[in-house]
């Protein structure tokens, strides 16, 4: 699968705490904490992933801990069949009064990504397909590069209400991956939709975007990384002019409602349990999008790097990423989160959790229709009813969180739609979903 199947990850504790000192009685940190994990998984399709990732928090004279005054996240890993991804983002409230403060650059060479076609189950998926050396097919494979850069600004209107705004620059560069994989780069799915019209010829190399974002966010959460109450919720407008003249322009209207309710059974030492649910939506409202931006899932402030499609591990667990691509989509996420119990070690705050969760989602709105129904193989497939079928997943994490902001994610689900993931999906990583 390309979905990497991670199969270890190996801590290493690297607490930089020459200026981190703590108040035991209030469980203050202050000063600088680093977080330093390394990369340790295996997929057939990538091979092994080495390097590392983590977050450097600085708390000051720890007034606003667990809110750090500033944060900072990053990743460099390679995958040693051909994977490279860099990751830089910066985070804080504090840096401009009253204002928040967002950037963020992210770089991915992947030379045998994967690409499924459009509208979910209209598309068929045939796992003898994937990855054959016996018949050279890699059916669902193409080659993508990707630099991406971000910044964002919040600013209060009253309290818990923000405007916010920000700039996304996109360079994608899209192509037939090369005859060093053993497969025949020809027959795939990439370069069926490009020789029937479904990928245009003006878009099927990649190219370059600008986009805008403005809209609205209600916070009210007590503590950002994992909170125990409050809201979380943002509407806004994404718009792309056509300012690199390559004929496409849109506009998208994105949704986020996420709400965390405390439920106060006063027996479990370690809190009380949270029940955490989200609701989205994103569709394109005006215009129409190149192919090689359908699959980017957008918020404001979105956890994971590159959450692709209805199917990362930001959207719909246990579907196969980037399975999912669209022009609409609906879909929500519950969870029970629980703290087992918290520890302390090496002058540091932790505690372990686990949240049972169920997600699901449809299609509200499909992506080149006509085209694709002029498919050989799409004779006699109502694209729309397909494409809009209720997905649905379950499924099971444990979080190991450090000092209230850094948490480890370990997470199972299963995916209840046939050739949309695999019976077991495993997700290692980091932060809780939403």
């Amino acid at each position: 699968m390309n979905k990497p199947i991670l199969v270890a990850l190996l801590a290493i504790v690297l607490p930089f705490s020459a200026l981190a000192q703590e108040e035991s009685e209030k469980k203050i940190k202050k000063g600088w904490t680093l977080s330093l994990l390394p990369c340790a998984t295996y997929s057939t399709d990538l091979g092994f992933q080495y390097g590392a990732f983590g977050d450097v928090y600085y708390f000051g004279d720890g007034n606003t801990y667990p809110d750090p005054l500033h944060k900072f996240s990053w990743e460099v890993s390679h995958f040693t069949k051909g994977r490279t991804r860099f990751y830089l983002a910066y985070d804080s409230k504090y840096l401009i009064p009253k204002m928040r403060v967002t950037a963020s650059a992210f770089y991915m060479d992947d030379p045998f990504y994967s690409f499924y076609g459009f509208n979910g189950l209209a598309t068929d998926y045939d796992p003898a397909l994937m990855s054959n050396k016996e018949t050279m097919t890699a059916w669902y494979s193409m080659k993508r590069n990707i630099l991406k850069l971000v910044a964002g600004l919040q600013g209060q209107i009253v309290p818990g209400l923000k405007w916010a705004g920000g700039l996304s620059f996109w360079t994608y560069d899209e192509g037939t991956f090369g005859d060093r994989y053993g497969y025949d780069p020809e027959n795939t799915l990439y370069n069926h939709y490009r020789s029937n019209g479904v990928i245009k010829a003006d878009e099927a190399a990649g190219g370059k975007r600008l986009e805008v974002k403005a809209g609205l966010v209600y916070d009210t959460r007590d503590i950002e990384a994992a909170p125990n109450k409050g809201f979380w919720s943002e509407i806004y407008l994404n718009g792309s002019p056509d300012v690199f003249k390559n004929g496409y322009q849109y506009l998208k209207l994105c949704a986020h409602w996420r709400h965390y309710i405390r439920i106060p059974v006063g027996f479990i030492k370690a809190g009380d349990p949270v029940f955490a649910y989200h609701l989205a939506y994103q569709g394109t409202i005006a215009g129409e999008a190149p192919f090689f931006v359908q699959q980017s899932i957008t918020a404001l402030d979105i956890k994971d790097m590159l959450p692709e499609g209805l199917g990362s591990g930001n959207t719909i667990r246990g579907t196969y990423n980037n399975r999912i691509v669209a022009d609409g989509y609906l879909w929500s996420n519950f969870e029970l989160r629980v703290k087992l119990f918290h520890f302390k070690l090496l002058r540091q705050f932790f505690y372990v959790a686990t949240n049972p969760f169920f997600d699901c989602g449809f299609v509200t709105k499909t992506y080149r229709e006509a085209e694709m129904s002029k498919l050989a193989e799409m004779a006699g497939v109502d694209i729309k009813a397909k494409a809009s079928t209720l997905v649905k997943t379950a499924g099971i994490g444990l979080k190991l969180a450090w000092n209230e902001n850094f948490i480890i994610s370990t997470e199972f689900a299963h995916n209840f739609n046939k050739g949309l993931g695999d019976p077991l999906w495993i997700s290692i990583g980091a932060s809780y979903a939403f």
